[in-house]
């Protein structure tokens, strides 16, 4: 009897660790999608060889596919069981309508192509594994190609500070300043339903100019994009808030006598400017619906999560 027990117990083991072909598939196509990001990550931060026909990066990715390919076969089983968990859950998110295989796709789709164009894609990663509440439906929210937010955004530029000479290198940013009077001086807060968070995409917040903080920094963010601004949104306890991209040191002394002397002197008097540095030592400042001019004071300083527009 037991020698039988021993002997199904064999047979029920040899077949667990059959190892399946679409098991190997699944580990190649996980591969790829790993070493995409990952050479380019390495193609910015690595010295070029200038080898023909790019033969260095070309090696790179070679080797990067084979070491990948090593570490994703040790770990076989513990992958394909997380694979199908995340795919029951993917599955979940499209059929009730959050997060599923199509946010995935315009995810993974946004990070290849924003890195591709970025000096530091190291940093797209990690701002994507940080938490967001309602990250991809707030992307698909900002509308920055939107007519009706490009249109926007033009004219709060000839309505506000359109005569504001000798400051070429600035006047993106002074065209932001622009678009940021023009919203906040005619925001209205409103609250979201009991129920659940409702993002309005920034061109359905242009007819009433209401809404919560996440419907003001989408409309913020969308509008600044759309006239060449570089915005970002903060998440914080219990808050969302939208920040613009100054520079350096020297822009903000620059900035910040703008904003003192010519752009909000009244609003500004007495009083400081509230930015964050990152860590390219770039400066980012507060432009919320709570301020009354840009770097204005912070509803909430510590930064959960932040979400660059590049």
């Amino acid at each position: 009897m037991i020698a039988i027990k021993n002997l199904s117990f064999q047979k029920i083991k040899q077949t667990l660790q059959v190892k399946k072909p679409w098991d190997d598939v699944i580990i190649f196509v996980l591969n790829i999608l790993i070493a995409i990001p990952l050479i380019i990550i390495a193609h910015e931060n690595l010295i070029e060889l200038n080898w023909p026909f790019n033969l260095d990066r070309i090696l790179l990715f070679i080797v990067l596919i084979i070491v990948i390919q090593l570490v994703l076969r040790l770990l076989r089983t513990i992958i394909i069981f997380c694979i199908i968990i995340y795919l029951l859950i993917l599955f979940y998110g499209t059929v009730i309508g959050n997060y599923g295989f199509n946010s995935l796709y315009e995810d993974y789709d946004s990070m290849i192509y924003t890195m591709s164009d970025n000096p530091y894609p190291q940093d797209i990663i990690i701002s994507k594994l940080l938490p967001f509440p309602n990250k991809s439906k707030i992307l698909r929210a900002i509308e920055y190609k939107n007519p009706k937010v490009r249109n926007f955004a033009v004219m709060a530029t000839t309505q506000n500070f359109k005569n504001v000479r000798g400051y070429a290198d600035y006047r993106t940013i002074i065209q932001c300043f622009a678009v940021f009077k023009e919203i906040n001086e005619r925001w209205n807060y409103v609250s979201d339903p009991k129920d659940g968070d409702y993002i309005a995409t920034a061109s359905e917040s242009l007819d009433y100019f209401s809404g919560d903080c996440d419907d003001h920094s989408i409309l913020m963010a969308a509008a600044v994009r759309a006239i060449g601004g570089t915005p970002r949104l903060i998440h914080t306890k219990g808050h969302i808030y939208p920040e613009i991209l100054i520079g350096t040191r020297n822009d903000l002394e620059t900035v910040n006598y703008l904003i003192k002397n010519i752009l909000f002197p009244k609003e500004s008097k007495g009083k400081q400017l509230h930015y964050h540095i990152d860590e390219r030592n770039q400066i980012w400042l507060n432009l919320d619906y709570t301020a009354k001019y840009p770097g204005g004071p912070f509803m909430s300083e510590e930064i959960l999560g932040a979400l660059t527009l590049n």
